[in-house]
């Protein structure tokens, strides 16, 4: 009996013990194998016509209903495509497709290559849906396009390539070259210059009329902005990569709006008056498809004016102006109802970002208001009378859905209120799929009606679920972070699963910081770090984030008290919470290091040289380190000009503050970055050797901003874990 016992007890605690233990995270299981990225819904996208959507696998795209999930059909197999091009093109090869209004066309791209961070080019084909016949969408043996795009009646698709505008007839198979004056580094039509392209979300620079009898684009001249150069290593004699990049105080192209008549073969000039020092981030068809609406923004980028330019009367009327003592951000938030005198949009003109309602050139009226601010709009319903947008009303950290009318009544939550919701419309606004998370549940993908009732659940991310389990994921906490002036900043915190509020612990902070951005939020965010700050929690650190002054969701006053400052209020704020931190029991307050990548790397490194020995050490990725090499739509937005603001951009330059370095430092960087360059590493290297500090460097040879491709990631990770180990 004593025996059976013990064999009992021995096997219980076998089973026990192997159930709790958890798995070791490795790198490698991050950077290799993957194991901890979220999956998501490949190829979901909602069709032009009926409520359906299509759904791309190998095999075949194919239409669901909305409704029920229930295939409707099959569009294209894959045998139709290796049919239609003698073998040469499989579904597998098609990485990007579209329907044209009236589904009578598919339009597929292949080789996508990558050009900038939104931009690139692929050949094109279409697929005529009733013949089952494959052609491509232009010679290829002239190159790539980039920009596809169908016209009204789908029969005509424009595209750019070598920095020109042209027009390809599908049912006569003829190709008009709208512009012909295109040169590299001279010259762009219908093309976003690299600037407009990084800074103000614009890679495509043409747009078709609703009725398709004429397309709008913008002319870059590039010609007196300065080049910058890049060396490409890797042959005996490495190739020089150069590209027009305005740095901060310097020239931009001059930017020019044109309309081209397809019937007439015609291309009027749009008169915007000065171009040399403003700028055209968008332009947008009324539904009337004879009005053509430009914005444009003065440098300062304090006052963004929308006019209406009649393309029959050829007259051109200032409609809306909005107008901020600091910035504007301009974004997509723009849209025009049907009555062609309706803008529905959204302003920080009251301190928070609300919608109005504007009649163009009359009244502006606020249909949301509250110190809370609208994220986006989402969709507008005119046949019903809704705006669906996204905002923190509920929480500042997270974000929900809601539905109020074109009057701003009857306010509607349609989630949950309780983390952060990332919702895509049906064009007609009838139903929505919907990406939720928070702060520690993996996203879930589900299909909803317009009421927010749910229909189904396209993906749950199980596995993912139950892997974070087995490996002992920590919990991230939310909590905040008491500064001076009775200011508290948002923070969360990952601790070790055994953690002993007894013991002692290094902290790890991870900044971003820049301005209108937000890392601390209650949501599944950087999946990727968040495995590595997971990984680094079982090795015994703390890691925590915390959001300064200048990040988003609290209102303009929040926001923008870093205006023609820059990095001295957001570097004091880490610094603060890093002293807080060192008031908490369980840390240990000499072991507080800091990293950051982009804007982050700026901040970390900023930090470090102004914490008067608060940090152990930090680690920068990619940094800017003198905002004079930085471009001027990002720069200028917040310090104006280096000619009118000098003290704003060398006070705060880590550069000025190199010699101030104590602990431990680690810079790397990639020489192909066409962002942020290298140059700011290396003149960052220079004054650190300049003060006699030491200091360490590691940079990846032909590598952008991102630092990635082939074992690149891993590498970076490796050496990132080794520094943090050997020196917090």
């Amino acid at each position: 009996m004593k025996k059976q016992f013990l064999l009992i007890t021995s096997i219980f605690f076998i089973f026990t013990y192997s159930f709790s233990q958890t798995k070791e995270i490795t790198l490698e299981d991050i950077w290799t194998k993957y194991l901890f990225y979220p999956s998501n819904v490949p190829g979901f996208k909602p069709m032009p016509k009926g409520d359906f959507y299509t759904v791309k696998t190998k095999y075949e795209i194919a239409s669901y209903y909305f409704k029920t999930g229930e295939k409707h059909e099959q569009i294209v197999s894959n045998n139709d495509i290796k049919s239609a091009s003698n073998n040469a093109i499989e579904l597998k090869d098609v990485q990007i497709y579209q329907l044209d209004k009236d589904e009578k066309y598919l339009l597929i791209g292949t080789q996508v290559e990558s050009i900038y961070r939104r931009s690139f080019k692929a050949f094109y084909y279409i697929y005529n849906l009733t013949t089952k016949k494959l052609f491509p969408l232009s010679d290829t043996a002239k190159g790539k396009q980039s920009f596809a795009d169908f016209s009204f009646d789908g029969n005509k698709i424009a595209f750019v390539r070598d920095n020109n505008l042209f027009v390809a007839d599908i049912i006569n198979h003829t190709e008009t070259a709208i512009t012909t004056d295109g040169k590299y580094n001279y010259v762009l039509n219908g093309i976003a210059d690299w600037v407009y392209e990084e800074e103000l979300h614009m890679s495509q620079a043409f747009s078709w009329s609703p009725d398709g009898e004429n397309i709008a684009f913008l002319r870059f001249d590039e010609s007196r902005v300065k080049e910058f150069s890049m060396v490409m290593w890797g042959n005996l004699y490495p190739d020089e990569y150069r590209y027009k990049y305005p740095k901060a105080g310097e020239d931009n192209s001059l930017v020019e709006v044109y309309v081209y008549n397809i019937a007439t073969s015609t291309t009027t000039k749009i008169d915007m008056g000065d171009n040399g020092n403003s700028y055209i981030p968008r332009i947008y068809w009324l539904p009337n498809a004879q009005d053509l609406i430009v914005l444009k923004m003065n440098r300062h980028q304090n006052r963004l004016e929308f006019y209406d330019y009649n393309v029959r009367k050829k007259t051109k009327e200032l409609v809306y102006a909005d107008v901020n003592e600091s910035w504007i951000d301009v974004t997509d938030e723009y849209y025009f109802l049907k009555d062609n005198k309706t803008l529905i949009v959204t302003s920080e003109r009251n301190g928070f970002n609300h919608l109005y309602k504007v009649t163009m050139g009359g009244k502006i009226q606020a249909l949301t208001s509250g110190q809370w601010e609208v994220a986006s709009v989402c969709a507008i319903d005119e046949k019903r009378q809704y705006i669906y947008y996204l905002s923190n009303e509920s929480n500042v950290l997270q974000r929900d859905l809601y539905r109020i009318d074109f009057n701003g009544k009857n306010k509607k939550m349609l989630s949950n209120g309780k983390g952060w919701n990332t919702p895509t419309f049906h064009p007609n606004a009838t139903y929505y799929y919907n990406i939720y998370s928070d702060a520690n549940s993996v996203p879930v993908y589900t299909l909803h009606d317009y009421t927010g009732k749910q229909l189904r659940v396209l993906q749950d991310n199980a596995t993912l679920k139950q892997r974070m389990q087995e490996y002992g994921f920590s919990e991230k906490e939310l909590f905040t972070v008491p500064i001076e002036g009775g200011i508290q900043l948002n923070a969360w915190m990952i601790k070790p699963k055994n953690f002993d509020v007894t013991k002692k612990y290094p902290v790890l902070m991870y900044v971003y910081g820049g301005p209108g951005s937000q890392e601390v939020s209650n949501s599944f965010s950087r999946g990727m770090d968040f495995s590595w700050y997971q990984l680094l929690a079982q090795k015994g650190y703390i890691i925590v984030c915390v959001d300064n002054r200048g990040t988003a969701g609290r209102g303009d006053a929040f926001k923008k008290c870093i205006y023609k400052q820059m990095g001295k209020l957001e570097s004091e704020d880490q610094i603060s919470a890093a002293n807080y931190l060192k008031t908490l029991s369980y840390v240990d307050s000499s072991r507080i290091g800091i990293w950051g990548w982009s804007f982050g790397g700026y901040l970390s490194t900023l930090s470090l040289l102004k914490g008067e020995g608060v940090f152990k050490m930090a680690i920068a990725v990619a940094p800017v380190t003198n905002w004079r090499y930085y471009d001027n739509i990002y720069t200028e937005r917040f310090l104006q000009t280096p000619q009118e603001n000098p003290q704003g951009y060398d006070e705060n330059s880590p550069i000025t503050h190199a010699d101030k370095l104590k602990g431990n430092y680690l810079i790397v960087h990639g020489t192909a970055d066409d962002n942020v360059h290298f140059q700011n590493a290396v003149d960052m290297v220079s004054a650190l050797n300049k003060a006699g500090v030491q200091y360490e460097q590691f940079f990846y040879p032909n590598k952008n901003h991102f630092i990635m491709g082939g074992n690149t990631r891993l590498h970076l990770y490796i050496k990132l874990t080794d520094f943090i180990l050997k020196n917090l």
